[in-house]
């Protein structure tokens, strides 16, 4: 059975709405000196997330500042709480943001990484009589709605002269689509590591495709408004973006032991932990024009093919002011 794990940049499922939120678990870690007094920075997490990343890298012992952390199933819930001022930061991938600026949310990228994109795959069974993407017209598809996955899915398909409307997606979450893929009730199943590596190894899935050439490999720490108006959060938001970006390059220099700490974390195997953290690697980069171009593309092919409501205007889900502390 699959694990409930985090998703590469930690994304997903924008219409799950607060109802995964009560999934959330607080807890929190405390430095013994806390100079800003009573501050207190509210985390999203998924489970093997930053909260693991900044603790195997050393950067969480002496934070400066009161963590409170929350755990979300996927990005999606994790922004609808940061736009209702439930949390004030939290790490998703390049897709959540998009829906959730479609839906006006209250929120802001304010940091960026970049990653490999060969994880992002589409998967058949190994015995699949599919073996091109052309081969999925008419087909049954399993995807997180609004999350990366879903937007590989879109650029995969178009790639191909499809559209969505060609397909069925199947909206589920990675747990129950691992049960639909192996239980053979779906045809192709859009993932990302760790999912990709663990149905690698242990349900013999196939890649159909992959992002390279398609996904732009994106992911974001974004906060919401309510705490970037904030002036007494801003130093903790600085610091705790810092140590996070930090932890991101610690992670890329010592693969083998925050692939330890991963699979201890989460309880996948050494070995699906490892797999996906070497072809991963994601990076710090600057919020920029490029970045911010690429973002627009995925959002206006979604709005395309009537996936959103009307157009987004990424520029404005973007807030650069610590950009100059995180690269």
């Amino acid at each position: 059975m699959l694990k409930q794990l985090p998703s590469r940049n930690w994304r997903r499922n924008w219409l799950g709405l607060l109802s995964a939120i009560l999934l959330t678990t607080g807890c929190s870690a405390t430095a013994q000196d806390t100079p800003a007094g009573d501050v207190v920075l509210k985390v999203g997490d998924q489970k093997g997330g930053a909260k693991a990343l900044l603790t195997a890298a050393g950067l969480l012992k002496d934070f400066p500042y009161k963590i409170e952390w929350s755990t979300f199933t996927s990005g999606p819930p994790l922004l609808e709480a940061a736009s209702a001022g439930a949390i004030d930061v939290g790490g998703v991938g390049n897709t959540p943001p998009i829906f959730a600026a479609a839906a006006n949310a209250k929120i802001a990228a304010v940091g960026a990484s970049k990653g490999d994109v060969e994880a992002d795959a589409i998967l058949v069974p190994e015995n699949s009589p599919l073996h091109s993407v052309s081969d999925l017209k008419g087909k049954n598809i399993a995807v997180a709605k609004g999350s990366s996955a879903h937007g590989q899915v879109l650029l995969t398909l178009r790639a191909a002269g499809l559209t969505t409307k060609d397909v069925t997606l199947n909206f589920l979450q990675p747990s129950d689509a691992y049960s639909a893929f192996t239980q053979g009730k779906v045809d192709a199943w859009a993932v990302w590591d760790p999912y990709t590596a663990q149905a690698q190894q242990e349900a013999k899935a196939r890649v159909l495709a992959d992002g390279r050439g398609r996904a732009n490999g994106y992911g974001f720490q974004v906060a919401g408004r309510k705490a970037l108006d904030d002036k007494g959060k801003t130093p903790a938001l600085k610091e705790y973006l810092v140590r996070y970006y930090k932890a991101q390059k610690w992670a890329d220099t010592h693969r083998e032991e925050w692939a330890k700490a991963w699979a201890a974390e989460t309880g996948l195997k050494y070995e699906v932990a490892l797999v996906a953290v070497n072809r991963n690697g994601d990076l710090p980069v600057k919020i920029d024009d490029t970045l911010v171009s690429s973002e627009q593309e995925l959002a206006d092919a979604f709005t395309e093919e009537k996936t959103l409501p009307g157009e987004v205007d990424f520029a404005k889900f973007v807030d650069t002011r610590f950009q100059g502390d995180l690269t």
